[in-house]
């Protein structure tokens, strides 16, 4: 006997029920409203309490491109860039030695990192300036001939107090660099055989120069800072010439504000610079390089024209 089975009698072939989508919440972060709102008030208590002050603040616009004070800003200026160009090259120079397997070499670069690192840079600009009573005269010979007095000019104090205490700090940063550089690229150019010095320039270096730049950039911006401090040694840069304006003025207080003001726009100059040296030495390191600050911007402004709505003729 055959019994036939109705197939539509059944449940509906339907395909099995999934698990129901998870309706995510975020968290909500009451603390950080809570600062915000605190870092706000405080702020705004601040930028109160400064605008009840009795600072005329209409001078500071008013002095901003005063020639003394634009004439400071470039002794500023020229002082930070040639005070670097001595230190990154004794600093190489020193790096070198403390590396070098000649003890003698070592042992100096050692002391003199040593020296200037352990003493305020301030104590050696004064010493500079007061050579004389050490050093009455200064005679290369045929070449140059003068009293101590005239030969350090406050100038040269200046350059030589920061640019050779510049030289250890950059010392051991470029010592950092070179170790950073895999022992074996070295092995491989004398395998090659290339000399010690042109594989340095042409190995070692290059990729050194990675991890060399990002604190270079942070020791620019801090000698830009420093320079303030040559004004004990009469050298007419930005802080001296804002402190004498200030004087004649009777506004002292409104042009170290000025001052802070400049330090602020040059520092900023600096640091964007910085940021696209480091940007060019990661080339070799990083296979994709982050956006700038601009492609930042121009893509959020793509990704905005381009929601729906947002062009002509688009849906509301």
């Amino acid at each position: 006997m055959t019994v036939d089975i109705d197939k539509t009698d059944g449940p509906a072939d339907t395909p099995p029920a999934g698990p129901e989508a998870i309706k995510a919440i975020p968290v909500r972060h009451y603390g950080r409203y809570v600062s915000a709102v605190i870092a706000l008030a405080l702020l705004g208590g601040v930028i109160y309490a400064f605008s009840q002050g009795r600072i005329n603040w209409g001078a500071i616009p008013d002095y901003f491109f005063n020639d003394r004070i634009l004439s400071g800003v470039g002794n500023t200026i020229l002082l930070t860039v040639l005070c670097m160009l001595i230190g990154v090259v004794g600093g190489i120079l020193l790096a070198v030695m403390r590396l070098s397997k000649n003890p003698v070499t070592s042992s100096i670069a050692w002391f003199y990192i040593w020296f200037f690192r352990g003493t305020p840079v301030l104590v050696q600009l004064i010493v500079w300036f007061n050579l004389g009573l050490v050093f009455e005269y200064i005679n290369l010979g045929p070449v140059y001939k003068d009293e101590w007095s005239q030969f350090m000019t406050p100038f040269l104090t200046a350059l030589l107090g920061l640019g050779l205490n510049e030289a250890a700090y950059m010392a051991e940063i470029c010592r950092a660099g070179l170790l950073s550089v895999d022992e074996g690229q070295t092995e491989a150019s004398h395998a090659l055989g290339m000399s010690h010095s042109k594989t340095l320039r042409r190995i070692v270096v290059p990729q050194a120069m990675r991890v060399i730049v990002p604190p270079t950039g942070n020791e620019v911006i801090n000698m830009l800072k420093t320079t303030s401090l040559v004004s004990v040694v009469q050298y007419s840069e930005l802080l001296r010439v804002a402190q004498d304006i200030g004087q004649t003025s009777g506004a002292p207080a409104e042009m170290l504000f000025l001052a802070a003001a400049w330090y602020l726009v040059l520092t900023s100059v600096f640091s964007v610079g910085q940021y696209y040296l480091e940007r060019y030495y990661a080339r070799g390191s990083s296979r994709t390089l982050p956006d700038t600050p601009f492609q930042k911007i121009k893509a959020n402004m793509l990704s905005l024209s381009n929601r729906p709505g947002s062009t002509p003729g688009g849906a509301a």
